[in-house]
C-alpha cells in the first residue's frame, strides 16, 4: 500500500503572551521538523485563531533552524496573539465552516493551540469538528498562562517567570524604600496581574524569607479587603520596620465582591478590564494614615521579562510544546499535556495528560491554606509549592548590554480561497 501523504500542522498563540510562550512554539516546531514523514509543514496563525479564520497563515518552514531555536529565549508571541473566543457551534456555525474550509484548503490535520483557559475552550470546540462536521483533525492544547489558573496541571508555563520577576522586584524595591524611609517614602505598593486567582501576588511572598522582609503585606483576589484591618497592619509595619512594602493583585475586591479597579470596560472574552488598584490602595493609606507613598504597576513588564526568566519555566514550556506533538503523533485528540509534580525538594516533575473537557472554562484558585489566616501573606505550604517554580536562570544572549531576541520573517502562505471572512 502506498504511504499516506503527511498532513500539515497549524499552530497558534492565544491570549496574553508570556516570557516563555515562544519556547513552547520552539518545542512544537522543532519536534514537528523531526517527524517529516508524518507531519508536513507547520503553519502558524497570524494573531492566533484569527489567522485561521482569515486564512492569514505563516509558513514556518521559511525560518532557519537557528531562528526557530532562538524562539526559546525570545519573549512575547512571535506570530502574534489575539483575544478571540469562538462561539458555540450551534450559535455561529459559520465560524466552524470557515475553519473547515481553511483547514481543507491547506491540508491541516493537526491543530496546536497555545494558550490559557479560554484557549482550551477553543481547542476543545475545534476537536469536536471531526465528529460534528466530518473533518478529521487532532486538536492538542498547549498550556500557557501567567495567571497559573489552569486545572489539573501542577503549574502553567509563563507563571514561573512572572513569579520570579515579581519576587525579585518587590525585594529590590523593599531595599530601596528601607534606605529612604527615615525621611521620605514609608509605603511602596506593587500592583501585579491576577483577576480572580492570586498566584502572582502570592509569588511576591517568596521575597520575604524572614520577619521584616518585603513584602510585609499581600492583597489577594480571594480575600475581600477589610480597610480597617489593612490600615492597622500597614501602621504596625511602619512602626516596627520603618516602612511597609505591599504586593496587590489587580483583582482585589471589596466586601461586596466588586473589583476595586473595575473601570467598567470588557475585553474580547467578556472579562472586566482591570488595572489601577495600586493608586486606590495608596489613596486609602494616605487618607487613613497620612504616610508618603510610591506605587508601581508591573503590567506588561512582568510577563515580558525574559531576561530574568525562570529556568524551570523555560524548560517546562519547551517540554509541553514537544509533548503536544508527540501526543498528536500517537493519535491523541482533545487533550492537553500537563506538568505532574513528583517532589518538592529536589523539585522533580514529569509530563502528564488531561482531557480538554475537564480543562475548558475551569479556573484554579489559590488554595486558602496557601494564605495565612489573617489573609495578608503566604503560608509555609504556599511557599513549598511556589519556590521550585522560580528556580534557575536561563539568560538570553546579550550584545552591547542588551538581550538579543529573534524577529521572524513570518512569510505569508499563499491564499487558496476566493472568499474572505468577516470576524
Amino acid at each position: 500500500m502506498p504511504k499516506s501523504k503527511p498532513r500539515n500542522a497549524f499552530y497558534a498563540q492565544s491570549g496574553g503572551v508570556t516570557a516563555v510562550i515562544n519556547a513552547s512554539a520552539c518545542g512544537v516546531i522543532e519536534t514537528c521538523r523531526k517527524h517529516k514523514a508524518k507531519i508536513g509543514k507547520v503553519y502558524a496563525g497570524r494573531h492566533g485563531i484569527v489567522g485561521a479564520l482569515t486564512e492569514d497563515l505563516i509558513d514556518t518552514s521559511k525560518e532557519s533552524a537557528a531562528a526557530i531555536r532562538a524562539l526559546r529565549h525570545t519573549p512575547s508571541g512571535a506570530f502574534g496573539s489575539a483575544r478571540f473566543k469562538l462561539k458555540k457551534i450551534e450559535e455561529n456555525p459559520a465560524q466552524y465552516e470557515r475553519l473547515i474550509e481553511v483547514f481543507k484548503a491547506h491540508d491541516i490535520g493537526y491543530f496546536f493551540y497555545n494558550g490559557g483557559g479560554d484557549s482550551a475552550d477553543t481547542c476543545w470546540k475545534v476537536s469536536q469538528l471531526a465528529e460534528k462536521m466530518g473533518y478529521p483533525i487532532q486538536a492538542i492544547h498547549v498550556p500557557k498562562t501567567v495567571d497559573n489558573d489552569l486545572p489539573i496541571t501542577d503549574c502553567c508555563p509563563g507563571f514561573g517567570s512572572v513569579a520570579k520577576y515579581v519576587a525579585v522586584s518587590i525585594r529590590e524595591a523593599g531595599f530601596d524604600v528601607a534606605s529612604m524611609a527615615k525621611t521620605s517614602t514609608k509605603v511602596f505598593i506593587l500592583e501585579v496581574m491576577g483577576r480572580h486567582a492570586g498566584w502572582i501576588a502570592a509569588a511576591g511572598g517568596l521575597a520575604a524569607e524572614k520577619a521584616g522582609d518585603a513584602p510585609h503585606i499581600i492583597l489577594f483576589p480571594e480575600i475581600a479587603l477589610d480597610v480597617e484591618k489593612f490600615c492597622a497592619r500597614v501602621k504596625e509595619c511602619v512602626e516596627k520596620y520603618g516602612y511597609c512594602a505591599i504586593v496587590v493583585s489587580e483583582g482585589v475586591k471589596n466586601p461586596e465582591g466588586k473589583f476595586l479597579s473595575d473601570a467598567g470596560l470588557r475585553d474580547a472574552f467578556g472579562h472586566a478590564q482591570l488595572g489601577g488598584v495600586a493608586p486606590i490602595i495608596a489613596q486609602l493609606i494616605k487618607d487613613n494614615l497620612g504616610y508618603k507613598y510610591h506605587w508601581a504597576v508591573a503590567d506588561y513588564l512582568q510577563r515580558a521579562a525574559r531576561h530574568i526568566a525562570s529556568k524551570v519555566d523555560v524548560e517546562q514550556a519547551y517540554a509541553l510544546g514537544k509533548a503536544a506533538v508527540e501526543m498528536a503523533l500517537k493519535g491523541h485528540n482533545s487533550v492537553m499535556p500537563t506538568i505532574v509534580r513528583l517532589a518538592d525538594k529536589p523539585y522533580r516533575w514529569k509530563i502528564g495528560s488531561a482531557n480538554l473537557s475537564k480543562v475548558a472554562n475551569v479556573e484554579k484558585m489559590l488554595p486558602r491554606d496557601y494564605i495565612t489566616p489573617d489573609g495578608f501573606h503566604i503560608t509555609a505550604k504556599g511557599r513549598r509549592y511556589l519556590a521550585p517554580l522560580i528556580k534557575g536562570e536561563d539568560y538570553p544572549p546579550y550584545k552591547d548590554g542588551l538581550p538579543q531576541y529573534v524577529v521572524l520573517k513570518n512569510t505569508a502562505v499563499r491564499k487558496k480561497l476566493s472568499t474572505t471572512f468577516k470576524l
